[in-house]
């Protein structure tokens, strides 16, 4: 019951992340997709750990047969098998001058109605496809060649600060997971392989990642991130490393269970002070961030010049130190 309160509270938490991020800055990023992906991504990760499928079906109070369907329904579409929802939609309209709503539903019949109604929602986020309106009905369109066009020059107006904020969250991504195939940086990034070519490329010309062979597969790695304080571009990425660093911390921590000889190189720490205009302290502690930023950057550093002296071992520990600080203003008010 405590785990399972735990895990209620985490997913919480996690929503209000998202959803400050989706509307961060004025913006309305697509969350369509968002609840099948967390969905497929669990199922993927019990698969991962070993789990039956049918205690799996048991975890999400669901029949085996209902929960082999959900995960086919999800994972392609049921009116075309080996495909995407996303992509037979998109298909279907481009091949029809306007196509109705109801056409469309009548078309994906055998696919759930809701799942139909969000993809339709994503690609007319994307501008991919163009709702309107049609004698009191909804019809959409595929986006005109110019149309797509003035999209693009839209976008490329921020395109280089979007796109260096776009390759640092790459490399963070290789740097916490790799070694990576491009398949696997894919389903990671949620994107088709094909658009990572270029910004692959780029990271591979800049030596921000690495080309390595593993049995005969292709991967890519990451040996070093390091984000600028401050950086304009790249928040993205430190917004990732961050998490990453946390959740690492607590399921390492949580893997050594209650015994009574943990280890002490595993864990957090959270510590909460309360100060106020005048307090003695508060310079000290306001600054307490600002100190542990100087004082692991000092040590990284040393323990990089010393790593140039002499070849990193095949077997070696990569130790994730994460801090972290926030203010609130609090009141009784």
């Amino acid at each position: 019951m405590t785990v399972e309160f735990l895990i209620h509270a985490i997913v919480h938490q996690t929503t209000i992340l998202i959803a400050q991020l989706a509307t961060l800055g004025g913006g309305r990023a697509p969350l369509a997709q968002v609840a099948n992906q967390v969905f497929l991504d669990l199922v993927r990760e019990l698969d991962r750990q070993g789990v039956s499928r049918k205690v799996s079906a048991d975890m999400f109070g669901l029949g085996l047969r209902t929960y082999r369907r959900k995960i086919q329904r999800m994972s392609e579409s049921s009116t075309e098998r080996g495909r995407s929802l996303w992509e037979v939609v998109l298909e279907f309209i481009k091949s029809r001058a306007t196509v109705g709503r109801n056409d469309i539903l009548l078309r994906f019949v055998l696919d759930d109605e809701a799942q139909v109604r969000a993809v339709l929602r994503d690609l007319c986020d994307s501008q991919l496809v163009i709702a309107e309106e049609r004698a009191g009905k909804t019809c959409y369109r595929a986006a005109s060649d110019e149309e797509l066009l003035a999209l693009r020059n839209a976008q490329r107006r921020d395109s280089a600060q979007a796109s260096e904020g776009y390759e640092d969250l790459l490399v963070a991504l290789i740097y916490r997971e790799g070694a990576l195939t491009l398949a696997e940086i894919a389903q990671r990034a949620q994107t088709e392989e094909r658009l990572l070519e270029t910004p692959i490329a780029r990271l591979l010309e800049a030596s921000r990642i690495q080309r390595t062979q593993v049995e005969g597969e292709v991967r890519y790695e990451a040996r070093a991130l390091v984000i600028p304080l401050g950086a304009v571009a790249g928040w993205e990425a430190a917004v990732f490393d961050h998490f990453k660093a946390m959740v690492k911390t607590v399921l390492s921590r949580a893997s050594q269970g209650e015994t009574s000889h943990l280890d002490a190189s595993v864990g957090g720490s959270t510590y909460t002070i309360e100060v106020w205009p005048g307090h003695p302290l508060e310079a000290e502690v306001s600054g307490a961030l600002r100190e542990i930023r100087t004082k692991m950057s000092e040590l990284r550093q040393r323990v990089a010049t010393h790593n140039l002296t002499e070849p990193r071992p095949d077997q070696y520990r990569r130790v994730v130190i994460y801090a972290g600080q926030s203010v609130s203003e609090e009141g009784h008010d």
